[in-house]
């Protein structure tokens, strides 16, 4: 899984539903990160420096 898509006719439950619901289960399944490794978004997307 690349990411989600999220329709607007779906919120706000939906979104509720993922921040308290699959996130959680993701980390506790080791497949969604629990914190950030660094402080950019270059290096959170690991992109070589320029």
């Amino acid at each position: 899984m690349d990411g989600f898509n999220i329709s607007p006719h779906l919120l706000p439950a939906t979104i509720t539903d993922i921040v308290d619901l699959l996130i959680p289960e993701l980390q506790s399944r080791g497949i969604y990160r629990t914190e950030y490794t660094s402080t950019t978004l270059r290096d959170h997307l690991d992109l070589p420096p320029l």
